[in-house]
């Protein structure tokens, strides 16, 4: 786990709600506090869909980002910045599954039940928190690291400027 303090908020938001540099990820849930408190689940209701949907859309667990996004900016959006936001986002599984593979862990796939960013923005600092749920207990923390250089590594591809708190 590494906390990031992001250096430019208004380039991140950005990046986070105008941009596609985030529209992979997955959204376990989102809060945002403006003049309401909006609270999103992004687990994919699978009753909403019919089975022939499912097969179609090859539904995941979670909503992507890009899905999300929409309804996130049209409540961020006006004159006034939110009093607070946080947004609990996960690797996707295809990508999970190749950051697995890259690291040269001795986990499987279904061990992984998640590599989350946990974006936070409060009272004009954003911050961002890795985070890795492991299914089976292990003493090794090499995920977990090799995750934390990724994110530092993705960050700074996209330009978005971070500083370890």
């Amino acid at each position: 786990m590494v906390s990031l303090k992001i250096l430019d908020v208004k380039s991140f938001m950005g990046s986070l709600l105008i941009q596609k540099v985030f529209d992979n990820f997955m959204v376990s849930e989102a809060e945002v506090i403006t003049y309401a408190h909006f609270s999103i689940d992004g687990k994919i209701n699978q009753s909403f869909y019919t089975e022939e949907e499912k097969e179609e859309l090859q539904l995941k667990k979670y909503a992507k980002w890009a899905d999300i996004k929409p309804y996130v900016f049209s409540v961020v959006k006006g004159n006034k910045l939110p009093l607070f936001i946080k947004i609990v986002m996960l690797l996707s599984p295809e990508n999970t599954e190749k950051l697995l593979a890259q690291s040269g862990v001795a986990l499987n796939k279904e061990d992984i039940n998640g590599l989350f960013l946990n974006i936070r923005y409060e009272k004009e600092n954003l911050t961002i928190v890795t985070g890795t749920s492991i299914g089976t207990f292990t003493l090794d923390k090499t995920l977990d690291h090799f995750w934390d250089e990724n994110v530092k590594k993705f960050l700074k591809k996209e330009g978005i400027a971070a500083e370890e708190e």
